[in-house]
């Protein structure tokens, strides 16, 4: 390897080159950077980051990758920054990674992207009741009477839970539909909600005016059951629950007890436990509709590579990071 060029570990795995780098992100990487492959089809494993690592001066990673633990980080002498092709990075950095100083990017913005535009996909697919709709024509139906429980969602109130990137793009994407956008998020101010064009309102009201709920907070002690049975209940009969942030959000045992009573319906990419269990009611109840967490990226993840290789390019040429994560920004994610 030439002594001149800083030495980036790619651990990612061979069966997920062709989703998460394009031919041009390696380029440039090369371009800048000497490169170690992980050999292995699969995300590198603990044992072998051990010997991956031992003269990489960053890494490049993504799901499925082991966690840079203290063992690692002991392994990899010269490691100095970590790219990471995803949102949260919360399991595979450990307090070894902030101990050494080193620096963490993360490609959430890119990946917020698809999952905002997944979220109004399913916003507008839920208020059409396309999936009912598509049964009972399955089923021998078709227009039976002058009114179809299918609708617009023009001049709807949308409640939306979190103002993180996925939320704010959301809000963006759902600007040009004539909708009035209810905002809870504590740690938005007045203003704030001014300028996205949001209304900001507290929970329970929230929930007692929308006619669509859409979940974008992150996962942590303070958010776990946000939604309670007692909050569900506040619901409108004829409102859509759209949930692509993450499961624990929603008390689960109230959510299915609500939705047995067939006042609403529901389209849910996370559940709590994921997946759902065998038996689940969330499985076959007629009004939800459960999808394997697959709002993000799944068979074109390029634009995350692109984004990270972007960052260690930035890293080794001292600018700064597009999305540098920090303990401190890392608390209050999933």
């Amino acid at each position: 390897m030439s002594s001149n060029n800083p030495v980036v570990a790619v651990l990612i795995g061979r069966n997920h080159y062709r989703r998460m780098l394009s031919s041009a992100a390696w380029e440039k990487l090369r371009g800048f950077a000497s490169v170690i492959e992980h050999a292995g089809d699969e995300p590198a494993t603990h044992a072998e980051m051990l010997k991956l690592l031992l003269e990489a001066d960053a890494c490049l990673t993504s799901w499925g990758v082991a966690a840079l633990d203290d063992e690692v980080l002991q392994a990899a002498p010269r490691l100095r920054m970590m790219a990471h092709m995803g949102s949260s990075v919360k399991r595979f950095v450990t307090d070894a990674v902030w101990a050494r100083g080193m620096r963490v990017t993360s490609a959430a913005p890119a990946l917020a992207e698809d999952v905002a535009i997944t979220t109004l996909g399913l916003i507008i697919t839920g208020m059409k009741h396309i999936w009912p709709l598509g049964q009972h024509v399955r089923t021998g139906g078709w227009r039976e009477s002058a009114y179809w429980p299918s609708r617009e969602i023009r001049h709807k109130n949308v409640g939306v839970v979190g103002a993180s990137r996925v939320g704010r793009r959301l809000i963006r994407f759902l600007q040009p539909f004539q909708v009035h956008i209810l905002l809870y998020d504590p740690y938005i101010s007045d203003e704030q909600a001014s300028s996205m064009g949001v209304e900001k309102v507290e929970l329970a009201e929230l929930l007692k005016r929308a006619d669509i709920l859409t979940l974008h907070a992150p996962a942590t002690s303070e958010t776990r059951h946000l939604i309670t049975g007692e909050g569900l209940a506040l619901l409108k009969d004829d409102a859509l629950i759209v949930n692509t942030a993450r499961g624990d959000l929603i008390d689960e045992r109230a959510l299915v007890s609500e939705l047995s009573k067939g006042r609403f319906f529901a389209f849910l990419d996370v559940t709590d436990p994921e997946p759902p269990a065998l038996d689940s009611p969330l499985r076959c109840l007629p009004n939800v509709v459960v999808v394997p967490h697959l709002a993000g990226c799944i068979e074109d993840c390029t634009h995350l590579g692109d984004m990270a290789v972007e960052e260690l390019r930035r890293f080794f040429a001292d600018e700064p990071a597009l999305y540098e994560l920090t303990p401190q920004i890392l608390a209050h994610m999933s």
